[in-house]
């Protein structure tokens, strides 16, 4: 089974080395998808560390521009200069939607150790506060890790009481904590995430949905989505096959239509977001022009 420490590594490292397959899809520079009704509307973003071409935050962006994205998403803490994507992104109009707790694997708020969850709380706090002064609203987490040290009680128990330590500065600053269900052996029914983000009576947590991701658990993803409704607040965007596991977007097991529709259902009119390897022009080319095949499923 794949560590959670390299879960991110693992999709990159799979996805660079497939084909990439010719797929009649839509207009690239396409940035709206709407049913046939004209209802439905998402906005398409992939992770800033997909961008992988030299120049600055600035031509990185303007590159995933012209190809039809409207947003990033970008890890804290990062290597990345603050002052300069801000301006980047005022310049280009690519907006910073959110931010992502990029240590949240290691210092996890689920650990038995007091002082790793004080880190941990700490890197809430820094991913929160980078994504206020970014303009983004959301604050991607993942709450905790089930393993042979901590039972699902415990996890449970420990990450909303860490949760809670950052939720005034979640609230003050008007960034939501998005709780994020990945390989963790964590929340692993819709019923226990749609609890898990319920018990905070508040606004700022919410879910963070990945239907690729929770293939594995064998419940399909139209049904988080219409059990998660008004809590799911950003959507991640790749490609999972049970045979292959990894795969380009559009490739893999995931019920497109049936996932649009229930999206559509639920009014879900937020950012659809790559998680893939990524590259130059042309694999993100490849990439929007998969993504707007999935857009246009009629709901």
């Amino acid at each position: 089974m794949l560590t959670p420490l390299n879960r991110r590594r693992f999709i990159q490292s799979t996805l660079a080395t497939a084909a990439i397959g010719s797929l009649a899809m839509g207009n690239a520079g396409q940035v709206v998808a709407q049913d046939a009704a004209g209802k439905r509307r998402l906005r398409k973003a992939v992770k800033f560390g997909m961008i992988r071409i030299e120049g600055s935050i600035e031509d990185k962006l303007n590159l995933v521009k012209s190809l039809g994205f409207e947003g990033v998403e970008v890890d804290s803490p990062s290597g990345l200069n603050r002052d300069e994507a801000l301006k980047a992104s005022e310049k280009t109009g690519i907006k910073i939607h959110g931010v992502i707790d990029s240590v949240h694997w290691r210092d996890t708020l689920s650990h038995p150790d007091e002082a790793v969850r004080a880190k941990g709380v700490e890197a809430l706090k820094t991913a929160i506060n980078d994504a206020k002064f970014y303009g983004a609203d959301t604050a991607l987490l993942v709450p905790g890790v089930v393993n042979k040290d901590v039972t699902y009680e415990q996890c449970y128990e420990r990450s909303q009481a860490e949760i809670r330590k950052v939720l005034p500065l979640a609230e003050k600053l008007g960034v939501k904590i998005a709780i994020e269900v990945v390989w963790n052996n964590f929340i692993t029914k819709p019923e226990q995430l749609v609890q898990y983000v319920d018990d905070f009576k508040s606004p700022f947590v919410g879910a963070y949905f990945d239907c690729s991701n929770m293939l594995k658990y064998m419940v399909p993803a139209a049904t988080w989505i219409r059990q998660l409704g008004k809590r799911m607040l950003k959507f991640d965007f790749k490609g999972y096959s049970h045979a292959k596991q990894w795969v380009p977007i559009g490739e893999g097991d995931e019920d497109w239509p049936e996932v649009m529709k229930a999206l559509s259902e639920i009014n879900y009119t937020g950012w659809a977001t790559a998680e893939v390897a990524g590259g130059g022009p042309k694999e993100l080319k490849d990439i929007a022009d998969r993504m707007d095949r999935c857009f246009g499923y009629t709901a």
